[in-house]
């Protein structure tokens, strides 16, 4: 199957950007480029948790309405909610109302606090993963691999919850941990020069 799909700029771009309006600009400026701010590598766990199931429109439509409900992911503020917190979001329209995955992303906080007292940044803890290039196949053609099954093993084994490989490899996509736009994509290249600069975050 075709990967890749003209854009508005006459450019060709990975096909998936074409599914939805609100997917270009995420594409272009977001998906694929490296992040080692630890507020934003666990929004972005906490997303893709809350994805599995469902659509990533929905939840890209819906991430405004997460960052108000989930005090812009601040964990050290997650960590705290209690039942009035947990009725709060229950009860909340504007995000995806699942108990179990709620639940998970109170837990996921409480754990990113022993994690990043342990290992001193969320960032240093999964840059270590960051695949080698050569032992990934072609773009857009898996769905999991040994780093994000590592990953996701690694995680449960610290008690995080609702963070399996596929969920993990799609989190891995979209934080720059690995290129996985399509061959011809022209934001891969962009993507590329982006990781070539990027300073990891020490190990």
């Amino acid at each position: 199957m075709e990967k890749l799909v003209t854009g508005p700029d006459g450019q060709p771009r990975c096909r998936w950007c074409n599914a939805a309006p609100e997917f270009l600009d995420y594409h272009d400026t977001e998906w694929g480029f490296p992040i080692s701010d630890d507020i934003r590598l666990f929004e972005k766990l906490c997303l893709e948790s809350f994805q599995s199931g469902l659509s990533w429109r929905t939840i890209l439509n819906k991430r405004e309405n997460f960052r108000a409900a989930f005090a812009g992911f601040d964990y050290t503020k997650i960590a705290a909610f209690g039942d009035a917190d947990r009725a709060r979001l229950m009860a909340d329209t504007g995000i995806v109302r699942n108990k179990s995955k709620i639940e998970a992303t109170i837990n996921n906080a409480q754990r990113m606090e022993e994690l990043v007292e342990k290992e001193g940044s969320l960032a240093a803890f999964v840059w270590r993963f960051e695949p080698a290039p050569d032992t990934l196949a072609e773009p857009q053609t898996m769905s999991t691999s040994a780093a994000s099954r590592a990953l996701a093993k690694e995680l449960k084994r610290r008690g995080w919850k609702f963070l399996g490989p596929t969920t993990i490899f799609a989190f891995m996509q979209a934080t720059g941990l690995m290129n996985d736009h399509a061959e011809g994509c022209v934001i891969r290249d962009k993507v590329e020069r982006a990781r070539h600069g990027f300073v990891r975050p020490p190990c």
